[in-house]
């Protein structure tokens, strides 16, 4: 077994051949399981607690991966802020599979034999985690106050007509105070690839063991997404009570521990892996 791994900030190629970065570990007594954490929308893999909870599996005997996806609008040589709004502005869902499918075949190459996987996606990163239910490289699947559609991300109506007659829309990014651009070409590619975009098709023909996690104040992600996920999964829905969308994290977070909100979360999802 490939214990004892500690790999931090290794290239890859993920979507339309660009280069990002992942981080890898495994422990010296390593129980042959690695999860792969997936970002959400505006993120990147060293936001916040996400190194806390690295640490927490590893302690725990879990290998544990995290990458940044390859247009989240950040670079390789500065992974944290966004410097490249051209690929944030032609990101796609599209693209954000072929990252993960790009991770998937390294860690294929990394190993001496596979290891069992699990998927660990948080917000945006929930729903590219549940379309993976029917790979067979993937074991288990958890949603951190996961999205449950993805077409309604995307406006209507006349915010649509809007955004199609100019091209591009922007969003605010209250941490770095840019104005972060969305092509329109976004939209296209979720109409052309509508079917393999369908959270809710793949969650109601899952076999996958699935846990669904959810803030009961997420402001960002309505708990009621996370109620429809697990109702087409048939799974009892994990409430964090008290707790907002990123369970209590912030960025930058510059303490040594969790939030009670963010350490029930891995706990639960400790319990789910070890079943």
């Amino acid at each position: 077994m490939n214990s004892g791994i500690s790999i931090k900030n290794e290239v890859y190629r993920g979507a339309l051949n660009k280069t990002s970065l992942f981080d890898l570990e495994t422990p010296q007594d390593w129980n042959g399981k690695l999860i792969v954490f997936i970002h959400g929308y505006m993120g990147y893999k060293d936001w916040g607690c996400w190194n806390l909870v690295q640490s927490y599996f590893v302690e725990n005997n879990y290998g544990f991966l995290k990458y940044n996806l390859s247009h989240n609008g950040g670079t390789v040589e500065n992974p944290i802020d966004f410097d490249d709004l051209d690929s944030f502005s032609n990101n796609s869902y599209s693209n954000e599979i072929i990252d993960l499918e790009a991770i998937l075949e390294i860690i294929q190459g990394k190993f001496d034999g596979l290891p069992e996987i699990h998927l660990i996606g948080h917000s945006r990163g929930g729903g590219i985690a549940m379309l993976q239910s029917k790979s067979k490289l993937i074991s288990k699947i958890c949603s951190w106050a996961g999205i449950a559609s993805i077409g309604d991300r995307f406006p209507k109506g006349e915010l649509l007509e809007q955004w199609e007659n100019q091209g591009v829309r922007y969003y605010p990014n209250g941490r770095t105070h840019q104005s972060m651009p969305h092509s329109y070409n976004q939209y296209l590619d979720y109409l052309t690839n509508k079917e393999r975009l369908d959270i809710e098709s793949y969650c109601r023909s899952s076999r996958k063991k699935s846990l669904v996690i959810h803030g009961d104040n997420d402001t960002s992600i309505k708990i009621s997404e996370g109620e429809s996920l697990a109702s087409w999964l048939n799974v009892d829905l994990a409430v964090v009570k008290g707790t907002q969308h990123t369970f209590g994290s912030s960025q930058p977070w510059n303490h040594s521990t969790m939030p009670d909100g963010l350490k029930q979360a891995c706990e639960l999802t400790l319990e789910f892996l070890n079943k």
